[in-house]
């Protein structure tokens, strides 16, 4: 792809500060969110690649981040985005209430969690549909964790549970493997990471193996960027965060306000995830919907100073920052 929007000297930045924030549930096992708080002239911006990327795989997310805070983001279609609510892989009781109290019509429900059985996934999808009822709509997400024969049997049986799912997203790890289920099963098949941890997310060819396009701004390399993948996979799309705070997560709502077309939910109320956040008027869904904002909240600084980590860990972002500049900088 292109070189990065807001490509800058870090020396640029008005403010740079290393946060930490608790998650309510594991989630993707992952129990703490962690990144650096980047401030600009055009504002805040975030950058929090989970711990298990590389220098290579992080230099989107710092893409994006300066174009938050070196640029405004393209102008809005629309004032609001419709969110679903995320149901993390906790038992059916607590997966009910999720839902039920979410104000959300939507539910995107995780599943494939490692060391729950199968009948775990089926009994949440079930208690989240009881919840929703029969107008609310139940997605899925696996996280690439199935093969295909695997996918194609946990596919059925959660359709059965859901009694009918939007969709299941990223069921298997290849977009080979996500043709073969497709062409296998009744339901939609939603691509995430063949898109965002591709190489070249312009060039990846996901129509003959998908029906619907996740994306996200901060692994795309910020909100431009990710509305060219959009338009270059032809697909529609569905934007999801990445468990970020409020201020990466107004880049994400950004996106979708900017999209063309959104047909779909998106991904987008999962500041509840988080216990806590570093504005005092967190990013939360009203009915079901979130306006789409200009530009980043700013942080405040009593909320920032509660999440800064140990000197050590802010040694290890700030390294990690400088280290993934350079990656993107070559």
């Amino acid at each position: 792809m292109d070189s990065y929007p807001g490509k800058k000297d870090l020396s640029e930045l008005d403010a740079v500060r290393v946060y930490s924030l608790p998650m309510r549930t594991r989630f993707r096992g992952v129990t703490v969110r962690r990144g650096v708080l980047l401030s600009g002239p055009a504002g805040w911006g975030e950058f929090c690649p989970f711990e298990d990327y590389s220098d290579s795989d992080s230099a989107p997310w710092l893409g994006a981040a300066l174009e938050s805070c070196f640029e405004r983001w393209p102008e809005p279609v629309r004032d609001a985005v419709p969110v679903n609510c995320t149901v993390p892989a906790v038992g059916p009781q607590r997966a009910h209430e999720i839902a039920a109290n979410s104000g959300c019509g939507t539910a995107k429900v995780k599943v494939a969690e490692a060391g729950q059985p199968a009948s775990a996934d089926v009994e949440r999808v079930e208690a989240v549909r009881d919840a929703l009822g029969d107008s609310g709509a139940v997605r899925v997400d696996a996280n690439a964790a199935w093969d295909v024969d695997t996918a194609v049997l946990r596919i059925r049986e959660l359709d059965r549970a859901a009694r009918g799912l939007e969709y299941v997203e990223q069921p298997c790890a290849s977009i080979a493997e996500l043709a073969a289920v497709r062409k296998r099963v009744d339901v939609r098949i939603a691509a995430d990471e063949s898109i965002r941890r591709a190489e070249d997310p312009l060039r990846v060819a996901v129509a003959d193996a998908a029906d619907v396009a996740v994306i996200k701004a901060a692994p795309l390399g910020g909100v431009r960027r990710a509305l060219r993948v959009a338009e270059a996979c032809g697909l529609p799309c569905v934007v999801s965060s990445a468990v970020e705070s409020s201020v990466g997560l107004a880049a994400q709502l950004a996106l979708a306000g900017a999209l063309p077309r959104l047909p779909f939910a998106c991904g987008l109320g999962t500041i509840s995830l988080l216990d806590g956040d570093v504005v005092t008027e967190s990013l939360l869904p009203t009915a079901g919907r979130m306006p789409v904002p200009e530009r980043a909240p700013e942080p405040a600084p009593a909320l920032v100073a509660a999440a800064t980590p140990t000197a050590e860990t802010q040694h290890h972002w700030l390294d990690r920052l400088r280290r993934v500049h350079e990656e993107m900088a070559g």
